[in-house]
């Protein structure tokens, strides 16, 4: 495949990059930390800086780029943006994992090289432990001096192999390992024990570590303001004394993971470590003027030199674009939060799905006490945390199978579609590791696309849109995929367990949309949250952005941590306003707390004021 020059190459499907994104870009001989605030298109960036990498032969064949996020969805967000602004054969160079399944992915892989007394069977059972899992074992074990969450940062902290003779905290971790590894036919790994067992197996194996040196001279990574410790540590096992270069993208402002062991000085340690030059980018693509001098008063609070924002966004409401509501009680604070979207909904446009509720904790018990006030309203609530056989929704979304059986039911479902057919060749050529050049394999490709489609539009005119219909077309999707090949282009999905998580949790969630829907569009419509206003925490809406956002519950009681001594929740606070690109709303309902007034205060004199919920149906 031809290369481009460096000096003539061009941003692909964006007009132009600012001059920061175009300095930051160009750094390709040392690492750079970009800092970016909220709308800067950071994912854009490391998409167009892929690119430029790939086209330009920086990055030259048969080397990768190695791209690591903190969430799935974002993870093949990054992927999807490479995919359409460059050829195949390129696009297949660069690998987009999460950092927890890139870890897996090594473990999966070198599995064997994981030195005793802790090499895992093939078969081990992955889980998500939670306070009280920590607690009963502290209980069982008799170690009643110690916190949960001691026990937690501990197993992520701690190097193997474990050097307990001291006893203390890392006497208990090692009694933890033990644990889990009591029945060698049932080991149980959170993902931090894989973390630990990677880090092990690479300090131990130098010739893996240089065989993926050599595999990745480039290395991406997303939302760096939330690396933990053991994620940092984990990469430095991996690339030092390699001649890789680092791109991280973040924004310290945006930094609300430290509760779960996320670095605090995550950026300084960076530029010490990697030599990293810092570049800020200033543009904010997705909000307005008006909102952005909001974000910026709250920023300033955060980082008082923090620079002010390019607002690069058209407002396109009319009235208030930020305000807190007032409510007296739950049942007002849903009635009328109801009838407010219906008429956003039925009378000024706005998709259902642009308008996002926000909670900071417990998704499930607001989607209790807002369905059935929205239900009156004829709206769909959807709530994103929700679970469909061990996998919530949002995360399936994100899911490498769902990318690519979407796109299929799809064209099953619609006379025409060219976006998913695009999409499913795209995909089935990497599934199938087609290569560009071979036009008899592409031929052959596109021949057996044809065929299966034509069978699959003949089969859902059959069928009525029932959970036992959807049970049936699902199966015919995989098996013209082929599991076996799903599998080994996916290294998530090697081993059966993990595959059978996402694959059932697939099936579970469109089987149920298909008893909501009356034709096959619409139950793909409402598979993928179409006409619903979704329902999420915080931490989950992180790099999504929405028309509006609503974040229900800003007092004292819901919010009980949000002081000003707590940099965290202000940061949490701020990601949250960020999400919006027209207008951000917060409810209060004194019935289950009081004004957060130090907040009130800070949001004063840039015209954010509290509103009587009762007004918000006038006229």
């Amino acid at each position: 495949m031809t290369l481009i020059r460096a000096a003539d190459w061009k941003p692909q499907g964006v007009d132009d990059l600012e001059p920061r994104a175009w300095e930051a870009l160009r750094r390709t001989e040392r690492s750079v930390l970009v800092t970016a605030g909220a709308g800067a298109g950071k994912t854009e960036f490391l998409a167009q800086k892929a690119t430029y990498f790939l086209q330009t032969g920086i990055c030259r064949a048969p080397k990768r780029i190695l791209a690591i996020s903190f969430k799935r969805d974002a993870a093949r967000n990054l992927t999807e943006r490479v995919e359409k602004r460059c050829p195949a054969e390129q696009a297949r160079r660069f690998n987009s994992f999460t950092f927890d399944a890139f870890a897996k992915n090594l473990l999966d892989r070198f599995r064997l090289a994981v030195p005793e007394p802790f090499l895992p069977p093939a078969n081990y059972r992955i889980i998500f432990p939670v306070r009280g899992d920590y607690e009963d074992f502290l209980e069982r074990h008799g170690h009643r001096g110690i916190q949960p969450g001691q026990l937690e940062k501990g197993i992520a902290r701690t190097k193997l192999p474990i050097d307990d003779g001291g006893g203390g905290l890392s006497g208990i971790v090692s009694e933890y390992w033990d644990a889990q590894y009591n029945d060698y036919y049932e080991v149980l790994l959170s993902f931090s024990m894989i973390n630990r067992l990677v880090e092990w197996l690479l300090r131990e194996n130098p010739s893996i570590t240089k065989a993926l040196q050599l595999t990745y001279p480039v290395v991406f990574l997303d939302e760096y303001q939330d690396t933990t410790y053991a994620q940092f540590e984990l990469i430095r096992t991996a690339f030092d004394d390699s001649d890789a270069v680092f791109t991280a993208v973040g924004d310290d402002k945006q930094r609300i993971m430290v509760w779960a062991g996320a670095m605090p000085d995550a950026f300084e340690k960076f530029e010490e470590h990697f030599e990293a030059e810092r570049i800020s980018l200033l543009s904010n693509w997705r909000s307005h003027e008006d909102l952005v001098r909001i974000q910026y008063a709250i920023a300033c609070r955060i980082d008082p030199d923090v620079e002010y924002p390019d607002a690069r966004a058209d407002r396109e409401v009319d009235g208030d674009v930020a305000a807190i509501w007032q409510f007296g009680d739950s049942e007002q604070e849903s009635e009328i939060l109801a009838r407010w979207i219906e008429h956003q909904v039925n009378v000024n446009g706005v998709e259902p799905h642009e308008i996002a509720i926000l909670v900071r904790v417990y998704a499930n018990n607001v989607e209790n006490e807002l369905k059935p006030a929205f239900a009156d309203q004829g709206l769909r609530l959807r709530n994103e945390a929700r679970m469909a056989e061990g996998i919530s929704i949002q995360d399936l979304l994100g899911e490498n199978l769902t990318a690519l059986f979407m796109p299929l039911l799809r064209l099953g479902s619609t006379a025409r579609c060219t976006d998913a057919w695009t999409s499913a060749q795209q995909k089935l050529q990497f599934v199938y590791a087609i290569d560009p050049a071979d036009e008899f394999g592409l031929q052959r490709l596109q021949k057996s696309l044809e065929n299966f489609i034509r069978e699959l539009r003949r089969t859902m005119r059959e069928l009525e849109p029932n959970p036992a219909a959807a049970e049936t077309i699902a199966h015919s999707v995989l098996q013209f995929v082929g599991e076996d090949a799903l599998k080994q282009s996916v290294p998530a999905y090697e081993r059966q367990q993990d595959f059978d998580r996402v694959w059932n949790g697939f099936r579970a969630l469109l089987a149920e949309c298909a008893g909501q829907a009356d034709t096959w569009s619409g139950v793909l419509d409402e598979y993928e949250g179409l006409g619903q206003v979704p329902l999420m925490t915080i931490h989950k809406s992180k790099g999504l952005e929405f028309h509006t956002m609503i974040f229900y519950g800003l007092d004292n009681r819901t919010w009980w941590s949000l002081k000003p001594d707590n940099p965290e929740d202000l940061n949490t606070f701020f990601v949250a306003f960020t999400r919006a690109k027209q207008r951000a709303f917060f409810t209060l309902c004194t019935q289950r707390g009081q004004p957060v007034t130090w907040i009130e205060e800070l949001l004063e004199p840039v015209d954010v004021h509290r509103v009587d919920g009762e007004t918000l149906l006038d006229g």
